[in-house]
């Protein structure tokens, strides 16, 4: 039945921030693997990495404490990515439950940021690939880039999925490709042997690698959105959160490797430091390919996420927004050549600046998460009224003060231990030097609003309230019984 929709569906997605019908759910849990391995096999991924050991860890603890932060920050992610086939909203728009209609604003805003910036430093690295590809300078990659970008995003979630499913066959071979080649120039053994545990490193590297993960939250659920209702929730978890922990940790570690072996050549060559290792010619020429077909995925989800974070903060305060193709492209136009403005200005500070920024970041997605996550498995568990989502005066209201609150006092709970560029807190020195913001971020907010939720939350339905079902979906134990 699935299959059968999906061949009667358009290529150009006609919905945007609107719920998603039965009738129009299709797709397969195995589209969610791939999407997601193909989001992770890429070069951003590969740099993150490797920052873990330029930054000061030896080559073993950092694999220990990436595999550690994956496999966090992957269990975040992917309890978001369930919340998709039940709801069949945007993840963002659940957020209205927590934050109220207007006040769901609040961390849409920054999510917009994170996009941008995710888009930008992507777009650096593609740029530096297609450069080297075409003969051209790397601005000019970089508005090739962009241009690709730009196609993907209007024409919507199908191409998308077909997209992350290329990337991941390409990606694989491109990866396995490499670590033979690195480990034909590399004494692993020799590097694994080397153990200087040190607090600071290892968690730098559990930081790298939750943040990376965590990042996807906010919008994990707007590609799960369109599968089936009864689809198991515990699949959907396992499916996203799997494809992107193994695609991801694949990808780092092969940035780790590198940066230890490099004598210091990896930062501001990391593109063509990754393809030298193959050599030069046409094998030189299809990894930088892949390189940049393997950015198309994840750049594309966050313009595609951008847009549809825009149409859902305009459609709060201006009630139900009917998005056309034209406005969709208008929209994406308008984001990605942002995205590409701050890519081409700072394309020559990318490595020290893109640490800082996802670090930076987690201090205000992570209570995000926590409260979202908190409130759908134990509070409301499950039992949303959809239509009141759209709803000023309805039952979530337009601020909820609740879920702002303890927002607020998520993300400044995290400033005294916030270790970045931007910003270094006082308690940072006494703890030498060990950024444990993230971890604070997860776990006060989350009890804070559990405790608060248990005795002030407002009314939560029976059960289940769809558009089209206004009553329907009875529920079993207190959780919205599968159809």
């Amino acid at each position: 039945m699935a299959d059968a929709r999906a061949s009667t569906t358009p290529l150009i997605e006609k919905r945007s921030i609107d719920y998603i019908p039965e009738a129009e759910r299709h797709g397969r849990l195995f589209s969610q693997f791939t999407l997601w391995m193909g989001a992770n096999l890429q070069i951003t991924a590969i740099v993150t990495g490797a920052l873990a050991v330029v930054l000061g860890g030896d080559v073993f603890w950092s694999l220990i404490g990436l595999l550690v932060g994956q496999l966090i920050g992957g269990g975040v992610m992917a309890l978001h990515a369930a919340q998709g086939p039940k709801l069949g909203l945007p993840q963002m728009i659940s957020s209205r439950v927590q934050f109220g209609v207007y006040g769901a604003a609040i961390p849409i805003v920054l999510v917009c940021l994170m996009y941008l910036g995710f888009t930008a430093t992507g777009t650096v690295l593609s740029g530096q690939a297609l450069g080297q590809l075409f003969g051209v300078s790397d601005s000019t990659g970089i508005l090739i880039f962009a241009s690709v970008i730009v196609l993907v995003t209007v024409l919507g979630y199908r191409v998308i999925h077909f997209i992350g499913r290329v990337a991941s066959v390409i990606g694989v071979i491109a990866f396995v490709y490499l670590f033979s080649r690195l480990m034909s120039q590399t004494d692993v053994g020799a590097l694994l042997q080397i153990r200087h545990f040190s607090w600071s490193s290892f968690l730098l590297a559990v930081s790298l690698a939750a943040s990376w993960q965590i990042a996807f939250g906010p919008y994990v659920a707007d590609y799960s959105r369109y599968l089936p209702s009864n689809t198991s929730s515990v699949k959907t978890f396992l499916a996203a959160g799997a494809g992107s922990v193994i695609g991801a940790q694949v990808a780092m570690i092969l940035g780790v490797f590198a940066a230890a072996m490099s004598n210091g050549q990896f930062a501001g060559h990391e593109v063509a430091y990754i393809v030298g290792l193959s050599g030069t010619g046409a094998t030189a020429a299809l990894l930088y390919f892949s390189i940049a077909f393997g950015k198309v995925t994840i750049s594309t989800l966050n313009s595609y996420g951008s847009f549809m974070c825009i149409a859902t903060i305009i459609s709060g305060f201006r009630g139900r927004l009917e998005v056309t193709r034209l406005q969709r492209l208008v929209f994406v136009l308008a984001i990605v050549g942002t995205a590409t403005l701050i890519a081409l200005l700072g394309q020559h500070s990318f490595l020290g600046a893109f640490k800082s920024f996802i670090l930076f970041l987690l201090a205000f997605f992570t209570p995000w998460s926590a409260i979202n996550l908190v409130d759908y498995y134990c509070i409301t568990r499950e039992r949303y009224d959809v239509p009141a989502l759209a709803d000023p005066n309805g039952r979530y209201g337009r601020w909820n003060l609740l879920g702002i609150s303890v927002y607020v006092f998520g993300v400044l709970v995290q400033l005294p231990f916030i270790s970045t560029k931007f910003y270094t807190g006082p308690l940072v020195a006494a703890l030498g030097d060990v950024d444990i913001s993230w971890i604070i971020g997860l776990v006060l907010p989350a009890a804070l609003y559990y405790l608060c939720a248990k005795k002030w939350h407002g009314t939560v339905p029976d059960h289940l309230i769809l558009p089209t079902e206004q009553g329907a979906i009875p529920t079993t134990n207190g959780l919205a019984a599968q159809a």
